[in-house]
């Protein structure tokens, strides 16, 4: 009691911390999250990783001219006109130009999409040189760096993996911060797979540790999901599709749903070859499916109306062939066999 009045009689010191209490922060009306790709890619640094051929760089490259256009990306997003840089660092004119007239049939020309194929590495002056760009355009948005080995510095003697993933994308997302606009970094994925795509990335978590999002572009036998996840946006598995003549990707639908619908199609399309009644154990054999997944989906179906029963546990293709209830649109793509 005697130490507590003591306390209460001297001077309270000066302090630097402890200035905001959680009342006070509460109490604060702050901004909602600034999207440049409203859904997918908010202000801050975001970390897009892939394998090599996956169509990174088109995916990327259809974003950048969506933005500088005030255009639509992935085939739906409508976003807001700004300024892009685009750093095309393992690019050459001949292709970029090709790519470009590709996803511009209508012969626009951009101007407000910047490109270069060099720069400087971090520690060598390109932060200052990203800075110029922004304060030089009237409405910066959006940075694209492909790819991260390009520009990351050289790795310290005795400097640890973290250590050197983390040094290697701090000063970007300071930089996205401080203007408050979208910074992308490309950067590979390892051969090897894994169960949660994001443990593909090469290097340690000191690179997702450090940027505000992280993306990753990933391929199986269903098809191409863009997964997402990050501090300030929900977590994103959209199924996406590539479409080779026009250079374009699209997003089409939750994963999960896309998948799915792909998996109705292959049932669909046992029982309509089959052109009889069949059982579950039987139609997941000729599908490729799991047995619990298809018993479970073919009481759906049937309540659907895409499919019918033909006594117990036995469907069959409706009869009207000219009805098969929803149509489905297939989740399986061409890919990309260019960055």
């Amino acid at each position: 009691m005697q130490l507590e009045r003591a306390h209460s009689t001297e001077r309270a010191p000066r302090r630097r911390l402890g200035q905001m209490s959680a009342a006070d922060l509460m109490e604060k009306e702050l901004p909602d999250v600034h999207y440049i790709i409203p859904g997918y890619i908010a202000e801050g640094l975001t970390l897009f990783g892939g394998k090599p051929k996956l169509g990174k760089s088109w995916f990327l490259l259809g974003c950048s001219i969506a933005v500088s256009t005030g255009g639509y990306a992935l085939g739906t997003v409508e976003v807001e006109e700004g300024d892009v840089l685009y750093l095309a660092l393992e690019d050459n004119e001949r292709r970029l130009q090709r790519r470009l007239n590709q996803l511009l049939p209508t012969g626009d020309k951009p101007e407000r999409l910047f490109i270069d194929l060099t720069c400087q590495r971090l520690d060598q002056g390109l932060i200052d040189d990203l800075r110029a760009w922004i304060r030089s355009v009237p409405s910066p948005r959006l940075i694209i760096v492909d790819v991260l080995n390009k520009v990351r510095p050289a790795q310290k003697n005795n400097e640890g993996i973290y250590d050197y993933d983390v040094r290697s994308l701090e000063s970007l997302q300071s930089l996205a911060a401080e203007y408050g606009i979208a910074i992308i970094v490309v950067h590979h994925t390892r051969k090897a797979e894994a169960e949660d795509p994001f443990d593909c990335l090469s290097g340690s978590t000191g690179l997702s540790g450090t940027a505000d999002a992280t993306f990753v572009l990933a391929r199986d036998s269903q098809g191409t999901t863009l997964y997402g996840r990050g501090r300030d946006i929900e977590e994103i598995e959209t199924a996406v599709s590539f479409d080779r003549s026009t250079g374009q990707w699209t997003v089409l639908g939750g994963a999960e749903d896309v998948r799915r619908s792909g998996e109705r199609n292959a049932i669909l399309k046992v029982l309509q070859d089959a052109g009889c009644a069949m059982g579950p154990t039987d139609l997941a054999a000729a599908a490729g499916m799991k047995d619990g997944n298809v018993r479970r989906l073919l009481l759906k179906m049937v309540a659907d109306r895409e499919i019918e029963r033909a006594g117990y546990g036995r469907y069959i293709y409706p009869s009207n062939t000219g009805h098969t209830g929803n149509s489905y649109r297939s989740y399986r793509d061409d890919g990309d066999d260019d960055d």
